[in-house]
């Protein structure tokens, strides 16, 4: 048996991943151990979790991969400062300690955390994402299409996979970036970088394009194959501490929104017209991949792939027979497609694509044995009761019926972003008030945020405008019967829907369709609220609160149960239920 750990830091969202064999046994990222949302520090606790999972020491790993390459990496900031002086010296000033300190040891890292002598290799950012979404796909071939803010150079790349290799065929370099053109305007709208990305898609359909003719005009030049250039004259992020310069809030009107301060008419029509140029830009450069390649199949990574709303309309404009995207689509999941590239490329082995995919519905974390959940709840105090899987669904369906908003704490936590059925919080979805009370009483996040609906797979086309499975939560599409008036934030308390708390202001929805083999507890719980309902779907929403990481231990999930508006928690085998 062959083990490689692939370990991605010091960016953001670090994390581990084991692979054994070419099969993805564990993963996890760094922050679900920390509590420190986003952590970027060495995974230190994500891969000794992924080393005792397997039962191995650092010693018995074949060999170490690291998702880019520190010196590469290294050289494009130096290049950048030089360009950009005097502006970069203070950024400079600031990043070089740690770079001379940390960022460029790693090996001498590696070796004294984990009291580790083997083999260490190094793949390319773009090579780690290329990786993790082919060589996990269904696919035997296909085009690959990787958008993010920067790896060491390129911040685009289209390539192909056949068999077991990855080949990178063009890229785009920094400073020109999809990704850090979204985060601009994320920053500039007062959300923070590098985590509010999403609430600026989820502000989107509140707006109007307003914008779209003046960011075309000024800001990016986009040709008719996707490839793009940024005008400089408007970004501070190649030399700067700031994403933005001057002139862009000149041309704008003024200067970025106040983090926590109201939202305007400004900020919801700037997130509209920057969603719609991203969307733009993506399906041509989707287009593009799909032809040069002659492939029919499209596998994408990247953090510009965890925009479920491009992926919609890329499926929905049908230049691809089959889609794929990694569920890590970010810099966690470089981890994974790192070891991966190792076993493949390095190693040389054979690859067999899978029926559905190698993500194991992303349940790939830490899960918790009955006696360690019950020292928990007995440790804080709390009642319960002990149920069978079956008795467990029925309860619960009940409890979702009665308006109850539940902790659903079951199996393997998942790896990437979304919760999936196994750290999520469940509500009733058909009724509008439920979308403002969970946000508002029990995750504590800005109103107009939407919520994911998950649904039985076989149910998903009666429902949505959906005849693709959307497991991983990555693409929207439209709810039937939707009905939506108003403007602006007040579209939101005019929302008609069946499912109306899941139903975005435009009438959309980020789908997770749930199966039987990847999810058999989740599913067989929706399984009896369509049974007691008729509705198959749930609001699934990550459990967790603003501000933190999804939950990863028992104790965890105790404390945010308590601490918050929750009604009840299912925890393994262990139901608890506030008192009323």
């Amino acid at each position: 048996m062959t083990y490689i750990l692939g370990i991605s830091c010091w960016y953001h969202d670090a994390a581990a991943c084991i692979v054994k064999d070419g099969h993805i046994i564990a993963a996890a990222q760094e922050e679900r151990f920390t509590k420190i949302k986003h952590d970027l520090s060495f995974p230190v606790n994500a891969i000794h979790w992924c080393l005792d999972y397997v039962g191995i020491t650092a010693q018995e790993l074949a060999c170490i991969a690291y998702y880019d390459k520190p010196f590469l990496k290294f050289e494009r900031l130096l290049e950048s400062y030089l360009v950009g002086v005097p502006f970069g010296i203070p950024s400079f000033v600031k990043a070089m300690p740690v770079w001379l300190k940390r960022n460029l040891w790693i090996p001498e890292i590696l070796r004294k955390e984990l009291s580790y002598d083997g083999q260490l290799l190094f793949c390319e950012h773009h090579e780690s994402h290329s990786a993790s979404a082919f060589l996990p796909s269904p696919f035997r071939s296909a085009a690959i299409l990787t958008t993010d803010g920067v790896g060491e150079w390129a911040t685009t790349s289209i390539g192909k996979g056949h068999d077991s290799r990855i080949m990178i065929e063009k890229e785009i370099h920094f400073p020109h970036s999809l990704g850090l053109l979204y985060s601009t305007f994320t920053g500039y709208c007062g959300f923070r970088v590098n985590s509010g990305e999403y609430k600026l898609m989820g502000l989107a359909p509140y707006g109007e394009p307003e914008y779209v003719q003046t960011i075309k005009d000024e800001l990016i030049d986009i040709k008719d194959d996707g490839s793009y250039k940024l005008n400089l004259k408007y970004f501070a992020f190649p030399w700067g501490l700031k994403m933005h310069s001057k002139a862009f809030e000149s041309l704008f009107g003024g200067p970025a929104r106040i983090p926590e301060s109201d939202i305007t008419e400004k900020q919801i029509n700037l997130a509209c017209s920057i969603q719609i140029v991203i969307e733009d830009v993506v399906l041509r450069m989707a287009k593009f991949a799909v032809n040069e390649s002659g492939e029919k199949n499209l596998c994408l990574a990247g953090g510009v792939a965890l925009n479920c709303v491009a992926n919609g309309k890329l499926l929905e404009s049908k230049m691809c027979d089959q889609l794929w995207i990694q569920p890590a689509s970010g810099d966690s999941g470089g981890a994974l497609g790192a070891a991966l590239m190792a076993w493949y490329q390095y190693h040389g082995a054979s690859r067999e694509p899978l029926r559905s995919d190698g993500m194991q519905g992303a349940s790939l974390g830490p899960s918790y044995h009955r006696d360690e959940i019950q020292a928990t709840l007995e440790k804080a105090n709390l009642s319960y009761e002990e149920l069978n899987d079956q008795r467990m669904c029925k309860r619960v369906a009940e409890l979702l019926d009665h308006q109850k908003v539940i902790g659903w704490f079951q199996g393997r936590m998942e790896f990437g972003p979304r919760a999936l059925g196994h750290r999520s919080i469940l509500a009733d979805p058909r009724r509008l008030k439920m979308q403002q009370h969970v946000n508002l009483s029990i995750k504590f996040r800005e109103s107009f945020r939407p919520f994911a609906p998950a649904v039985l797979e076989e149910k998903s086309d009666e429902w949505f405008q959906l005849s693709f499975p959307s497991p991983y939560m990555l693409l929207t599409a439209q709810v039937k019967h939707a009905k939506i008036d108003g403007h602006g934030l007040k579209k939101q308390q005019n929302i008609k829907s069946p499912i109306a708390a899941v139903t975005h202001v435009d009438g959309s929805a980020r789908v997770q369709t749930v199966n039987r083999n990847d999810h058999p507890l989740f599913y067989q719980l929706l399984t009896e609220f369509e049974a007691i309902t008729g509705c198959p779907v749930l609001i699934n929403t990550s459990f967790n609160v603003r501000g933190d990481p999804i939950v990863s231990s028992p104790n965890d999930a105790v404390n945010c149960y308590k601490n918050t508006n929750i009604d009840a928690l299912s925890i393994g085998p262990f139901l608890v239920i506030k008192d009323s």
